[in-house]
């Protein structure tokens, strides 16, 4: 019954966490035309004690940011040009995507795990 209720808790971490990265996917998604804004990358982090995963701590791409080409903005330099974003869409779908993936197979987990209880419960009362 214990490894049923770890499994709950293994799935409902995973879950949470894969929010937190999508959370960010879609902040860097909505900044990708923000001058000088740098990516934002989650890291995951098992606790050894339980098992279980949580997001860590977010850290920023240090890729270099792209030169934009922008005479007439307030931004330019002498040479006419700015620091864009270093966020790539195509790099953030992808990891959207993957995210959304981790989510639900963590959520089938979670549900199977929720009826194998039931399922327990069930014969238990008979």
């Amino acid at each position: 019954m214990a490894d049923l209720l770890k499994s709950l808790s293994y799935a409902a971490s995973g879950m949470e966490a894969q929010s937190a990265r999508l959370r960010h996917v879609a902040e860097n998604i909505s900044n990708v035309d923000t001058p000088g804004y740098r990516r934002k990358l989650v890291s995951f982090d098992e606790n050894m004690a339980d098992g279980t995963v949580q997001a860590g701590r977010v850290v920023l791409d240090r890729t270099p940011l792209d030169q934009v080409y922008d005479p007439g903005n307030p931004l330019a330099d002498a040479t006419g040009h700015y620091d864009g974003s270093n966020v790539d869409l195509v790099v953030e779908v992808a990891d959207a995507r993957e995210a959304q993936r981790s989510y639900e197979a963590n959520l089938k987990i979670f549900d199977q795990a929720r009826s194998m209880t039931q399922s327990l419960f069930d014969l238990l009362r008979r």
